[in-house]
């Protein structure tokens, strides 16, 4: 079960009514090699899903573009609608290299969510973010056709990705934006500044590649000398920082392992002292 320390709030209300446990799950692994076709093992892909649901993991994060096609099948074979709250993606295309390719317009969003919600298996998408600006519209055009799929129905909630505080203002004076989700964890904080803009107006910072691949950089020497006071590993260290940094992050942390996924849940539970803050922030 995911637990909430003293100090920090354990759930986040994405566009001010989608309550959510904040430590969720990025599906992106649920897929073959370099996010290409189906995994080795779908019946396991399927188990770590339900296990995250019963861990109370009740936010699921993936895109059009992960098999392609592969993760949000899986997803709506392995959940019932309201076992999650679940966000899907556009913006990109893959070739059989696993090239990501930007692409997208409105003709090509709306066919494309249509997909991805006879995918899922839903009556409309709980979250559809823009996953790429640079597609072959304009960023306020792609806003617009986003901010029109809302209207007729087909997406309850609007989201953007890999979006800077420029387009973030300009998306907003077209659409209500419930969330961003940006590259961000303890050892790359590039996008700091989008993080503030999301706080101030209430906005969920999904947090993608929460704790780099693995590879934290500067910051393994003291995430594995916070972890050893903890009997925690570094990489849930990792995961706790991002959840005490920010009232509105949501770390998407992924796995094709029902180990490693109860792994990560358990980064909830991880207490981190005012002084250990200080020594991650530095």
């Amino acid at each position: 079960m995911v637990e909430v320390t003293e100090n920090r709030s354990d759930t986040f209300d994405i566009g001010g009514e989608l309550t959510v446990h904040r430590l969720a799950y990025g599906a992106m692994r649920l897929t073959g090699e370099d996010i290409i076709g189906p995994p080795d093992d779908e019946a396991e892909a399927r188990e770590v899903l339900r296990r995250a649901v019963e861990m109370d993991v009740d936010f699921v994060d993936t895109a059009d573009s992960y098999g392609p096609g592969v993760s949000e099948r899986i997803i709506g074979e392995a959940l019932d609608p309201d076992d999650a709250v679940v966000a899907t993606k556009a913006g990109f295309l893959r070739n059989r290299s696993g090239d990501w390719i930007p692409h997208g317009g409105p003709d090509y969003f709306r066919n494309q969510v249509l997909t991805s919600i006879d995918r899922l298996g839903v009556d409309s998408i709980d979250l559809y973010q823009l996953h790429n600006t640079d597609v072959d519209a304009s960023f306020e055009e792609a806003v617009q056709a986003f901010g029109e799929l809302k209207d007729d129905g087909l997406v309850d909630h609007v989201g953007l990705s890999n979006v800077s505080v420029e387009q973030l203002e300009a998306a907003r004076d077209v659409v209500d934006v419930a969330t961003v989700q940006n590259e961000y964890n303890v050892g790359n904080r590039e996008h700091e500044d989008v993080l503030a803009a999301c706080e101030d107006a209430d906005i969920g910072f999904i947090a993608y590649f929460p704790i780099g691949g693995g590879d934290l950089g500067e910051k393994r020497s003291v995430l594995e000398d916070v972890a050893e006071d903890h009997d925690a590993t570094p990489r849930q260290v990792a995961l706790a920082w991002l959840l005490d940094h920010s009232p509105v992050t949501i770390p998407i942390p992924g796995t094709s392992s029902v180990d490693h996924l109860e792994q990560n849940v358990a980064a909830s539970a991880v207490e981190l002292s005012d002084e250990e803050l200080k020594r991650l922030d530095e």
